[in-house]
């Protein structure tokens, strides 16, 4: 390991042992404390949520979003690994929550209100409904993380190398969990004798 390597691990370190300093203060009811966290990662978030939804706006809106779902969650955290990537992990599973309930709330709008009677039938709108009920379960059997990579590449159509950089993770292990992802998808939708995903495959 040369210089820069071991002073660039080194740093890394500082920050965790940082962190850990923090989220005790936090805990222990110095509410104050969390604001170290939001400075340290409020612009790597707020980088990772825009490639997400493409609006700044939103992008702001969500990672304040995210600060009060970290710091509801923080007790949770049980130091196994780096703060960062369980913050991230956290972070991008409420968007993602975030996004899959606005789908449901445009189904059932569309259902209650009339909406496009014609153009988008009763049947249509039932159809719709029925098949994010049957993701809503699909997903449920994954890993949490196969089940992030899975709805950021098909759901916000996000590229391999970009839900790399997000998550921290190789591009080789993107592909390896959506593959993994979606056998365990097929497998399911075969037990249930029937889905929706075939578009996928």
């Amino acid at each position: 390991m040369d210089k820069k390597e071991m002073a660039a691990k080194g740093s890394a370190n500082l920050q965790e042992q940082d962190d850990v300093f923090f989220i005790e203060q936090v805990l222990a009811g110095n509410k104050q404390a969390y604001a170290f966290i939001i400075k340290r990662y409020k612009n790597k978030l707020y980088a990772i949520i825009l490639r997400m939804v493409k609006n700044p706006e939103d992008a702001k809106d969500l990672v304040q979003e995210c600060f009060t779902k970290g710091y509801q969650e923080l007790h949770k955290y049980d130091r196994s690994g780096k703060f960062s990537s369980w913050f991230y992990r956290v972070s991008i599973n409420y968007c993602m929550d975030t996004f899959r309930k606005k789908r449901w709330e445009l189904v059932e709008y569309t259902e209650e209100n009339g909406v496009g009677v014609g153009a988008l039938s009763a049947e249509v709108v039932y159809l719709q409904k029925e098949k994010y009920e049957q993701l809503e379960l699909l997903l449920e059997q994954l890993p949490t993380e196969d089940r992030l990579v899975l709805l950021l590449k098909y759901i916000r159509d996000i590229s391999y190398e970009e839900i790399s950089e997000i998550l921290n993770i190789p591009v080789h292990s993107v592909a390896n969990k959506i593959h993994r992802a979606k056998k365990k998808m097929r497998a399911a939708m075969q037990r249930e004798k029937g889905g929706y995903f075939n578009e996928m495959y």
